[in-house]
């Protein structure tokens, strides 16, 4: 019976009924008018469950709703769906039990509001829908007419996954896909080779132990492709101590570039033996640094350095003992054709000007405790250094105050001098004479810091020429007097470059002695600096403040004259005091006699202001130069 009621219902296609309130009760959401539903032809039963878990979302009542059906069973519900004239749902056909599932899950959006918005399904088999209806949420987006959602024809359980995974709200899926992870693998060679630069850059001087690119390696094959596949790019060294068996390690890794290092703690006799077996593989070390060693040793190992070494570009050799080691002219083979950095110190080496002319791409010179027995002119050096176009830094460092030229056969600067294009740092440590020699024979267009240590204080008239035909030297903004244990210098900085002139002196009165005759005769004019800062730099000793005390009011007075610029005045905590002392003194007749243009003064210590400084300040102000007093916190500003 119930097959051939199901087969009369067949025949009676898409009956349209008019919603009653009699047979449904009122309805949970009302229609617009002309808004319907249509079903396709269904079997018996298939609709009950259907229907009754069909919930569309409320919306305002419209007049006329009708439903339009198919000869179906007496279990069908009117949806409370509200939807606009011509707006329906098409279901096709199904089996028997098809839609229970599908439809227990399946909500009619709220915005499907629009004339012609449908939700179109196509047909499936029995069970197909399940999981796939479970999981759809229809999007609030669908709101235009004839806006749909369009499922296409899958096979039975196709779908079960999909819809699990993939059935998901906006805000899901933008969750996960920010919890996407990239693994390393992923990505290019190329990649991976600019991260490994990277490391090597950050652990560059971590080099000297261990080298970080030996454990990059042992990751994989393919890590370890990339790696020994730009070896010049990483710069990939094997670095050969005096601990390392030379015969054992060096046949484990291809034929990199070497790198001899040794320390003062590593030099015993079997230490030796491996470095000696390290430099007879001269065609691949690339940088030898030696520090620290005892003659004996040194004497040892020299003899494997007589060959020439094509690949060397860094060669460091520093020893802190009195005993002095001579290296012959054969040194290196007498060439070093890619040598770019060179330093020495406490060493002997008559040969250096003739090595200097085969190191054409010498970047960087550093010549330190240079014994006065090997003593060479300023025009020998100055001969030497014209060949070297591309030589950044310059450090010349005597040992000995004697290492000067003989005043009887000092010769006038010549009409000419050797341009070092690209020099931007000297440094010097000797006697004023032969410094004022050496600049009288260069030129350093692009000089930035310039740093002097002199062992005695006269008038150097060409050191203030070169200064003057220096641009960045001749920019600078702000002037500093300092005081430490040992020393005391005034320097001169902006934020491109700096300019220092030191005296190794431990007594203070003798410290400001010296400044005050640097600033007045061994400088350039002080008249353009704004800013003059006064300070110590360490823990002064108590024979240092004993003797600071002792100094004349005259030679601190002396000290300010030059600063005829100065608007701005730092005064530290230990030595402001005495500064303001010589400031009392400025009274009457004598108040602009030192710093005439002053407008501020920054104390470290505002007690002064009470104690010693309060009688200039008012005297200022009596001349209409009034200078305002603030408090200075040590660091925020200061110039080193």
């Amino acid at each position: 019976m119930g097959c051939q009621l199901s087969a009369q219902r067949r025949a009676h296609h898409q009956v349209s009924l008019p919603y009653s309130n009699a047979a449904h009760g009122p309805p949970p959401s009302p229609t617009r008018p002309g808004s319907s539903i249509l079903i396709d032809s269904r079997s018996e039963g298939s609709l009950t469950a259907e229907y009754h878990a069909l919930r569309p979302p409320s919306s305002p009542t419209r007049s006329g709703p009708s439903i339009l059906i198919d000869s179906r069973n007496h279990a069908l519900r009117t949806p409370s769906s509200p939807t606009s004239p011509g707006s329906s749902i098409l279901i096709d056909s199904r089996s028997g039990s098809s839609l229970m599932a599908e439809n227990h899950s399946l909500r009619t959006p709220s915005s499907l509001t629009r004339p012609g918005s449908s939700i179109l399904i196509d047909s499936r088999s029995e069970s197909s829908l399940t999981a796939e209806i479970h999981a759809l949420r229809t999007p609030s987006s669908l709101t235009r007419p004839g806006s749909s959602i369009l499922i296409d024809y899958r096979s039975e359980g196709s779908l079960m996954a999909e819809n699990h995974a993939c059935g998901r709200t906006g805000k899901e899926l933008t969750s996960r896909r920010r919890r996407k992870v990239i693994s390393i693998d992923m990505l290019p060679d190329e990649v991976l080779l600019a991260v490994f630069d990277f490391c090597a850059d950050e652990y560059q001087f971590a080099k000297y132990r261990k080298e970080e690119w030996q454990s990059l390696v042992h990751v994989c094959r393919r890590w370890r492709s990339v790696v020994f596949g730009s070896p010049r790019r990483l710069k990939l060294q094997l670095v050969c101590t005096a601990r390392t068996p030379v015969s054992d390690t060096l046949d484990v890794w291809p034929a990199l570039p070497l790198f001899i290092l040794c320390d003062n703690d590593e030099y015993r006799t079997p230490s030796i033996d491996n470095m000696i077996a390290a430099l007879k593989r001269n065609d691949r070390i690339c940088n030898i640094t030696l520090l620290g060693v005892p003659s004996p040793h040194l004497e040892s190992i020299l003899p494997a350095m007589q060959e020439p070494f094509p690949e060397l570009t860094d060669l460091k050799l520093r020893l802190y003992n009195e005993t002095l080691t001579v290296l012959p002219d054969s040194f290196l083979g007498g060439s070093a054709p890619l040598l770019r950095v060179l330093s020495l110190s406490g060493i002997l080496f008559p040969g250096l000007p003739n090595l200097l002319l085969s190191a054409t791409h010498l970047v960087c010179l550093y010549l330190e405790c240079i014994p006065h027995s090997w003593y060479f002119s300023p025009e020998a050096m100055v001969t030497a250094l014209s060949t070297l176009t591309s030589l950044e830094d310059l450090w010349l460092e005597f040992q000995s105050p004697l290492s000067r030229p003989d005043r009887a056969s000092r010769r006038p600067p010549p009409s000419t001098r050797s341009v070092l294009p690209v020099l931007a740092e000297l440094r010097f440590k000797g006697d004023v004479e032969y410094l004022d020699d050496l600049v009288a024979r260069i030129d350093a267009p692009q000089l930035d810091d310039l740093n002097i240590t002199f062992f005695n204080v006269f008038d150097t008239p060409q050191v203030m020429q070169f200064i003057s035909r220096t641009p960045t030297l001749e920019a600078l903004e702000i002037a500093n007097v300092v005081f430490s244990r040992d020393a005391a210098w005034v320097s001169f900085s902006s934020d491109y470059g700096e300019l220092k002139v030191k005296v190794p002196c431990r007594e203070s009165d003798w410290q400001v002695s010296y400044l005050e005759q640097i600033c007045t005769s061994s400088l350039p004019p002080l008249s353009r600096f704004e800013v003059l800062y006064i300070y110590e730099v360490s823990d002064m000793q108590q024979h240092w403040q004993e003797g600071i005390e002792t100094v004349e009011i005259a030679l601190w007075l002396g000290l300010l004259h030059p600063f005829t610029g100065v608007k701005e005045l730092y005064l530290s905590k230990k030595v402001g005091p005495f500064i303001a002392l010589a400031l009392q003194e400025l009274v009457g007749a004598r108040t602009t006699e030192a710093l005439p243009t002053l407008q501020n003064i920054f104390l470290e210590d505002l007690r002064l202001v009470q104690e010693r400084i309060g009688e200039f300040i008012a005297a200022r102000q009596v001349i209409s130069h009034p200078i305002a007093v603030s408090g200075w916190h040590r660091g925020s500003s200061t110039k080193w």
